[in-house]
């Protein structure tokens, strides 16, 4: 797996800019995943480029747990929150060093969305069992990782890090210029 290199915040303006939609369809993407009422889990959100898409899906009734690294992005996350009225479906958490800090979660989690955020991490396997733990029996994962920065070799490595977690691969959906997998919780 390639080492340990967390975007700079910097970079999550150009990360959340509109024109990412040519590439990336959020509704797309996330549509046949996520409906009202669901709890679903973002680590790595940025500034919100997938969150919002994410928190108008699951309603008022649902809620998204946004985990980031880095307190500028979550900063800068909950200002495009408020701004969309959706600020009090998110809950944007900021990961300690040692734990995402999933708390009060085990279980509880429908849906994850991983895009583009494994290959960042010190410890894949780490972040699968804190993840796995957090899912309800026979919830999904979509994890995509940019095929630019993950070699097929790595990106099946990420997978058996979740396999021994419990997460099997169910389909391989096409995401451009991603490496993906849907996986569910056994």
């Amino acid at each position: 797996m390639a080492g340990h290199r967390v975007c700079p915040w910097w970079l999550g303006y150009l990360l959340a800019s509109p024109f990412r939609r040519v590439w990336y369809n959020p509704t797309a993407i996330l549509g046949g995943h996520v409906r009202a009422g669901m709890t679903v889990f973002e680590p790595g959100p940025g500034m919100g480029f997938f969150t919002l898409e994410l928190a108008r899906l699951v309603g008022a009734s649902g809620r998204v747990v946004a985990v980031d690294v880095q307190s500028k992005m979550l900063n800068a996350l909950q200002r495009r929150l408020a701004r969309a009225g959706l600020l009090e479906r998110v809950d944007a958490r900021l990961a300690r060093p040692d734990s995402m800090g999933l708390n009060g979660l085990d279980g509880a989690v429908d849906f994850a969305l991983v895009f583009a955020v494994v290959h960042e991490l010190p410890s894949a396997d780490a972040f699968f069992s804190e993840t796995s733990q957090a899912l309800k029996p026979g919830a999904t994962l979509l994890l995509a990782e940019p095929s630019g920065h993950v070699t097929a070799p790595e990106f099946d490595a990420e997978l058996a890090c979740a396999a021994r977690t419990g997460l099997a691969a169910v389909e391989y959906p096409s995401i451009r210029r991603s490496r993906s997998a849907l996986l569910r919780k056994a």
